[in-house]
């Protein structure tokens, strides 16, 4: 299983239980690359040019229905809240602990499998109602 995530400390962390993942510098090369085969986003809230919130909007209103882990060090209560209304599984301040973010991973993949089978019901239900 591939896993995208925007930030690099966590790469051998995911490794260590049989994650693969692939880090991206900048919001851009994540959305040119990899926005719509993500199974899910590790997202710091403070990214080079758009923050994570903007970013996770723009996901939204673009379609893609990505699961989102937010982490930082820099976060508050409007902050989560937002985050959350807006869809992310988690909100991580840092530091936090390997575990909590490998459980916020493994719920994220399980809303990304449920967002997955949710999506080809609905196109088969539209494939038969077309025909």
């Amino acid at each position: 299983m591939t896993m995208r995530v925007c930030v690099r400390p966590f790469s051998s962390l995911l490794k260590s239980v049989g994650l693969r993942s692939e880090a991206f510098g900048t919001t851009q090369s994540f959305y040119a690359a990899s926005a719509g085969r993500a199974k899910l986003l590790v997202l710091d809230v403070r990214l080079p040019g758009v923050n994570g919130l903007d970013f996770q909007r723009q996901l939204v209103d673009a379609g893609f229905q990505i699961p989102i882990i937010f982490i930082t060090g820099h976060g508050d209560i409007p902050m989560t809240v937002r985050a959350m209304k807006s869809g992310a599984v988690e909100f991580l301040t840092k530091p936090f602990r390997d575990q909590d973010l490998l459980d916020a991973i493994h719920q994220a993949l399980d809303r990304g499998r449920a967002i997955h089978q949710q999506q080809s019901e609905l196109a088969e239900l539209r494939s038969c109602h077309e025909s």
